[in-house]
């Protein structure tokens, strides 16, 4: 589920452990904070386990987790504006928003393959902030699923231009994903694991 933050806080009630949190942040990134986790609230609440006002906690690393539903692995995910969460059944799962950005040819060369680091390159600017966003979300997405978060190196996630579907072998645990094009405004990519929810949560 994914949502603009002020369209979100317009449109949904703000629970006040959640706004309690947020105070004591920064105004834009309270404002992200807030609606991201009541972005969530209402996505378990479609998935018929509502929370209501339940503590969503995080670990030192950032993780999320429901101390209440320790079953439910949970991911949270923000860029400008945009907020996005997801809730996976027994397993860890991860969730990136990229809003499209420009991009230096070194990142380029860090996160894809030689050919696409090249091909990109060479494209309008509009369409090569497009493409690269949707490789890097995939990329975020992945490592969050692991717990990791940006240390765990998601550059080496390995993301063909245009691919839609993969997994990612990550000993001892294989990481599948999803970039489905076409169904949301901006790049959104889901990634889940093949192992049960661990520590209580999953990354944010």
């Amino acid at each position: 589920m994914v949502g603009r933050t002020d369209e979100i806080l317009d449109a949904l009630p703000v629970a006040a452990t959640d706004q309690e949190a947020a105070s004591a942040r920064p105004p834009w990134r309270a404002a992200e904070h807030a609606a991201s986790r009541t972005l969530l609230r209402a996505l378990l609440r479609e998935a018929g386990a509502d929370l209501a006002a339940g503590p969503i906690a995080a670990r030192p690393t950032g993780r999320p987790y429901l101390p209440d539903r320790p079953e439910l692995g949970v991911s949270l995910s923000h860029s400008s504006g945009w907020v996005a969460a997801a809730v996976g059944t027994h397993c860890d799962v991860g969730i990136d928003v990229q809003l499209p950005s420009r991009v230096g040819d070194r990142m380029l060369r860090l996160c894809c393959s030689a050919e696409d680091a090249e091909a990109l390159a060479a494209m309008p600017e509009d369409r090569r902030r497009r493409e690269f966003a949707w490789i890097f979300s995939v990329q975020e997405a992945c490592v969050k699923a692991v717990g990791q978060g940006f240390r765990g190196r998601p550059w080496n996630v390995p993301v063909a231009l245009g691919q839609q579907a993969g997994e990612w072998e990550r000993e001892p645990e294989r990481v599948r994903w999803r970039a489905p094009r076409g169904r949301h405004p901006l790049p959104l990519s889901l990634a889940w694991t093949e192992h049960p929810v661990r520590d209580g949560g999953c990354s944010d």
